[in-house]
């Protein structure tokens, strides 16, 4: 029983919270299972590069020989499998970390395929999908397609190796379902989709968007045929602490390629202050598995309660997620807005405040974004938002406590329950 406090749950809500705990044993019990071989992976990558605590004294200007940004970025190697890692506070979100790559892998005449549908709202602008804006990549000559199918059914890798033309430079993975309908893209779909590209064309760039799916399985994209893989520091392997960043892993010429956007060709990834963050970068990364699971095993009992409801929800019944976001379909703009202005009076921080749905640059429609972070922005902490649009779903994500998982549902549904809109 939760200690209701002002809050004032409703106890038929906690009680079918209860119940979807119990149902969902079997499925709790495989994510912390997952944590335990993560948490080894992380820990023992540590131990083999030998972090000390003088390696947490930052650098200034140019941030030259800066042992907390080499040693940061040599322990993402070592968790990712990969030959090399750029980990820097420059990076500002995973949307930059994503640019970085395209623009740094990309020339003009080279065309993008991705592989798993339209990519999320952001980055849709980076490369100038529906309108052409200055930088965006359409207007350096850079082409992209959407392969055809669901990337769910077997026969969607053959048709997506059937796509990959004489252009493709890169064919784009998303992990996370993103502001769409649709499951999450497992470490098992990565490795089919590389292995019927490079079938096509070896020498074309397998790229993944990270972002929500690190340590959601006990394999990272680059472990299974991923050249290049990018995700935010404000997202899982942040660990909820990391106050910025960004960071992108992978063989080692094309990372060394992308560091040249973010600074210079012929300075690459040679320079960059870590400004005293490596602490808390190396710290977030040590605890990431741990959040990763306290995540999933919220949504997983959130997923249960909402279905219970009656509401359509992903990941479903069927789905071993591969990101920690959870999409309700909430069916109007009313039930929406109420649940996650109830789901964000239950957050540490900026409780006080009403979101409300707001234009948001990069992205097509308002958008409403509820729960208060450390963290601006961080939305591993615990987080949800929807754009304001037909079918009106909402998408929460993170949560580095199960706990505040299944208050901050509760409130939201309390709320609901309260206004006569419960019901689907």
């Amino acid at each position: 029983m939760y200690h209701q406090n002002t809050l004032d749950l409703d106890p038929d809500l906690i009680q079918l919270l209860n119940e979807s705990r119990d149902a969902e044993s079997d499925n709790l019990s495989r994510i912390d299972n997952n944590l335990r071989h993560n948490f080894m992976k992380v820990l023992e990558s540590f131990r083999s590069v030998g972090i000390s605590d003088q390696d947490f004294a930052g650098t200034t200007g140019y941030g030259y020989d800066d042992r907390g940004r080499d040693v940061t970025e040599e322990v993402y190697a070592k968790v990712f499998r990969t030959e090399s890692a750029l980990v820097r506070h420059q990076i500002a979100s995973g949307t930059q970390a994503l640019s970085l790559c395209l623009f740094g892998l990309l020339l003009p005449g080279d065309e993008i395929l991705f592989a798993t549908g339209k990519p999320y709202d952001t980055l849709q602008t980076v490369v100038g999908m529906d309108k052409q804006i200055p930088g965006c990549l359409t207007e350096l000559g850079i082409t992209w397609k959407v392969a055809p199918g669901n990337v769910h059914e077997d026969s969607t890798f053959e048709s997506i190796a059937n796509s990959v033309g004489s252009r493709t430079k890169v064919v784009f993975i998303q992990r996370s379902r993103g502001y769409s309908w649709q499951r999450s893209v497992s470490c098992l779909a990565v490795s089919e989709i590389a292995q019927a590209v490079k079938a096509r064309n070896r020498d074309v760039i397998v790229m993944v968007d990270n972002c929500y799916g690190e340590f959601t399985e006990t394999v990272e994209p680059t472990e299974v045929g991923a050249d290049i893989a990018a995700g935010s520091l404000i997202k899982n392997p942040g660990g909820g602490i990391a106050p910025t960043g960004g960071y992108i892993v992978g063989r080692k010429d094309l990372v060394e390629r992308i560091a040249t956007r973010l600074t210079a060709p012929g300075i690459g990834g040679e320079i960059g202050p870590s400004l005293n963050t490596a602490r808390l970068m190396l710290q977030g990364l040590f605890l990431a598995p741990q959040m990763v699971a306290e995540s999933l095993s919220g949504t997983c009992v959130a997923g249960h309660v909402f279905r219970s409801l009656g509401y359509r929800v992903l990941p479903d019944a069927a789905e071993i997620p591969s990101d920690n976001v959870l999409a309700v379909m909430m069916g109007d703009e009313e039930r929406l807005l109420t649940f996650c202005q109830g789901f964000h009076v239950a957050s540490p921080v900026n409780a006080l405040y009403k979101p409300v749905a707001s234009p948001l640059p990069g992205y097509a429609h308002n958008v409403i974004m509820a729960g208060g972070t450390f963290v601006q922005g961080s939305s591993s902490e615990l987080t949800v938002d929807a754009p304001i649009c037909p079918p009106y779903i909402m998408y929460m994500q993170g949560g580095l406590l199960h706990h505040h998982v299944e208050v901050a549902v509760l409130s939201g549904l309390t709320a609901l329950k309260r206004r006569n809109l419960l019901d689907p």
